[in-house]
């Protein structure tokens, strides 16, 4: 179905080859145009070159209408909003935040169809802002930064409140001690909170300084104390978004596992254990994967696409559900064979330290690959094309 197939081109977490370069695509002609904007704002800028700008604004704000529409069209195959009918569904999109800045990114065509391109660039030099906030949902690490602050919310909390009782309690004190001294910098609690923030921040402008004993004695607790809060955030931000990584790795990786046929009849502990030790990597088509005569380090699970393995002038083609690379692992020999992808592939790569390791907690496993590999070398003994 086209909608679908144009859906999956547009969806933000699909892996293929062609909604990768969709989303690079993407980004790109976002960078093209928010530059087009920044350039028609100079104000020696000659007159070709302004009208150049307006131009690119111009067919850059063209096809985020066109984008726009896309979207809109093929809502109803986002699982998230889906809805009784495909009417419902398209109206839960558009007043999602992400419609709405694809919305609104598409006004300075409205201004070019409307005034010319000379007003679409002007009127695109207010919009710049959104552009970029369209750029942050193309970004693909924002989803992940956004759930890693609500995971972290509680601890985040914490720190917001010790930042808020240091910030008001040094700006407090600074008042009582320096409000006298200077008091064009510390005559009130308001006025104090510059000099306090930027301390506490450790950015240390030095526009406002204490002039007191007392006032620096302040000033040496607000920087500790800075640091000990910018140190509080990076490890809770660090820790976080290496968890939510892993944890959307986790089920990234069982999804495709859950596709390859040798897995069906495997229980959810075996496959939350399989699940641990695999990593997915994609190919483009004409791809070498696997050369003749390397280490045979790894096995490969194929999840999508076709991959060809080349033997003594003999081509084998194996698909989806295959699996290749075991007897160098077993035979712990070199490759006996090229590995090349007929097709754009996404694969699940099982080191040979994991191998091993899973051999012996999950022998029912091994003992399938192996079988596997003792029918394809009886059949190599009869003229086939063993994987390497």
């Amino acid at each position: 179905m086209l909608r679908t197939r144009i859906y999956e081109l547009l969806d933000p977490s699909s892996d293929g080859h062609a909604a990768r370069r969709m989303r690079t695509a993407g980004v790109l002609v976002i960078l093209i145009g928010i530059s087009s904007v920044s350039a028609g704002t100079l104000a020696g800028l000659a007159p070709d070159a302004r009208a150049a700008a307006a131009v690119v604004t111009g067919i850059v704000a063209t096809l985020f209408f066109f984008e726009y529409l896309a979207r809109f069209w093929v809502a109803p195959e986002i699982p998230r909003l889906q809805a009784a009918d495909e009417a419902g569904s398209r109206l839960r999109w558009a007043f999602s935040l992400e419609g709405v800045i694809d919305l609104l990114a598409v006004i300075p065509a409205v201004a070019v169809a409307s005034g010319g391109a000379r007003l679409g660039a002007e009127s695109a030099s207010v919009f710049v802002l959104l552009w970029v906030l369209k750029l942050a949902t193309h970004a693909p690490g924002i989803g992940v930064i956004a759930r890693v602050f609500h995971n972290e919310r509680a601890p985040l909390a914490a720190v917001a409140v010790f930042f808020v009782v240091v910030l008001f309690s040094a700006a407090t004190l600074a008042h009582w001690i320096e409000g006298d001294r200077q008091p064009e910098h510390f005559g009130s609690i308001p006025g104090s909170l510059w000099w306090v923030v930027v301390t506490l921040t450790t950015t240390g402008y030095g526009d406002v300084v204490p002039q007191s004993a007392a006032g620096r004695m302040v000033g040496a607790v607000v920087m500790l104390c800075g640091v000990s809060v910018l140190a509080l955030l990076s490890g809770i931000l660090a820790s976080g978004f290496a968890e939510e990584v892993r944890r959307r790795e986790f089920v990234r990786i069982w999804e495709l596992v859950a596709r390859v046929p040798f897995f069906s009849e495997v229980g959810a502990i075996a496959i939350a254990d399989i699940v641990g030790r695999l990593r997915s990597r994609s190919f483009p088509a004409r791809a070498m994967v696997v050369r003749k005569g390397a280490a045979g380090d790894s096995m490969f699970f194929i999840v999508t696409g076709e991959v060809e393995v080349r033997i003594n002038g003999r081509t084998k083609t194996l698909r989806g559900g295959d699996f290749f690379g075991e007897m160098a692992i077993l035979n712990r020999a070199p490759r006996s064979a090229d590995v090349v992808t007929a097709t754009p592939c996404t694969v699940l790569v099982l080191n040979v330290a994991d191998f091993y390791q899973l051999a012996g907690q999950q022998p029912a496993l091994i003992a399938a690959i192996e079988a596997e590999a003792k029918r394809r070398r009886a059949e190599d003994d009869g003229g086939g094309a063993p994987p390497s």
